[in-house]
């Protein structure tokens, strides 16, 4: 997992974020490719929101989730 700071911008209708091409090489991301985005806004309320938003939703011990991202990936 990559984390990257972008700002969004406006396209037409819709609004877009740029990814670094870096990323994309790193990533080897494509055009068409499906990416899962963590919205996270650069205020301290949002990053208070953000801690302990999925305390008691996670029911798994860590090291089963580690080996289910790991098939997911592969």
């Amino acid at each position: 997992m990559t984390v990257i700071e972008a700002k969004v911008k406006k396209w037409g209708n819709s609004f877009g974020v740029v990814i670094p091409i870096e990323i994309v090489e790193a990533e080897k991301i494509k055009e068409n490719d499906s990416l899962k985005l963590i919205v996270l806004r650069d205020s301290k309320k949002a990053f208070k929101e953000t801690f302990g938003l999925l305390k008691g939703k996670i029911t798994k011990p860590t090291q089963q989730i580690k080996d289910e991202l790991r098939r997911d990936l592969y």
